[in-house]
């Protein structure tokens, strides 16, 4: 709300509120995944492989794809180590690595899914 260009705060463009709703939908969708996968987990269903992995897939992806809007909205503000934006897009990358690589929990999904133990929605 503080930013501006052409003399109007960028949270007042379109553009941006769609970036915003967006990002709001993506991270609940991540956290909502999360919940799941944790409560599969704790019922230790044959499932729980699945959404583990998805779950850590997605949440990633998402965290990666939201800060990487946020650094774009913040413009040259988002790489300047003074404004927390630029680490958290960091931070969100390492995500995507650690624990298996996202490729591998793709890979974790296709063969639950192919083998039946995925639980996913038929």
């Amino acid at each position: 709300q503080e930013r501006e260009q052409f003399g109007k705060p960028i949270a007042d463009f379109q553009g941006v509120q769609f970036m915003l709703a967006d990002m709001a939908m993506q991270i609940e969708a991540a956290r909502q995944l999360v919940y799941h996968a944790a409560a599969v987990s704790e019922r230790g269903e044959s499932s729980a492989t699945y959404f583990g992995a998805a779950a850590k897939c997605f949440a990633s992806d998402v965290a990666m794809k939201v800060t990487t809007d946020c650094v774009q909205i913040f413009g040259g503000y988002g790489y300047v180590k003074d404004y927390p934006v630029e680490r958290f897009m960091r931070d969100a990358k390492i995500t995507q690595i650690y624990e298996g690589t996202n490729q591998i929990q793709r890979i974790v999904i296709a063969r639950a899914l192919m083998n039946g133990t995925s639980g996913a929605s038929k």
